[in-house]
């Protein structure tokens, strides 16, 4: 059980708004090990891996602070974020030498933690108009802290990840009252 926790945690921290960032922090947690338990990136050389996610989260830092890279980064992390929450919970699995089968699932569940957060924060930035920079702050500080949490303390870890997950179900039912409320508004003009 602990290492599902632990794989909710670093799942989430993919899933808020990150990409490249849980991956860097996994791999520079690992030591000398880097990234050699990490599906698909086990493949290439640590050297190459480490400038890609470098130059890719510091991208991720600054695009995420602007409309337009919000909007570009949206469209990249809805692609991806299941791949990568995938990866992480199945490293997460791996690292506690769990069954194959059991290494699939658990990557499995996070890719889909990953996702469902990924489309409520996409929700939220349509329905906004753009993420608040302080909003973003918080992702980015939520993002480094769920990838500690999973290694460190996974249990709490885990809570958060749960707390995330309850939210963005009640955000979809908001959502959906929303857009109830807008569509039989007098000033709805369906294109």
């Amino acid at each position: 059980m602990i290492e599902l926790l632990a794989a909710l945690s670093a799942a989430a921290a993919v899933g808020v708004g990150r990409i490249a960032l849980p991956l860097l922090l996994i791999g520079l947690l690992q030591g000398d090990n880097l990234w050699s338990r990490v599906p698909i990136l086990s493949l290439i050389h640590p050297q190459v891996v480490v400038g890609i996610l470098t130059s890719w989260s510091l991208f991720e830092l600054f695009a995420s602070k602007q409309l337009l890279g919000q909007r570009i980064l949206q469209i990249i992390h809805l692609l991806f974020s299941p791949v990568v929450g995938a990866m992480v919970g199945a490293f997460v699995a791996q690292t506690a030498n769990l069954e194959g089968w059991m290494i699939v699932l658990i990557g499995a569940i996070g890719g889909l933690l990953a996702f469902v957060l990924q489309l409520v924060q996409i929700g939220w930035f349509f329905r906004l108009r753009g993420l608040p920079l302080w909003l973003v702050f918080i992702q980015d500080a939520l993002c480094v802290v769920l990838v500690l949490l999973a290694f460190d303390a996974p249990r709490q870890g885990g809570l958060i990840a749960m707390i995330l997950l309850w939210l963005a179900i009640r955000s979809s039912g908001e959502w959906y009252r929303w857009y109830r409320k807008q569509k039989h508004s007098p000033k709805y003009h369906p294109d």
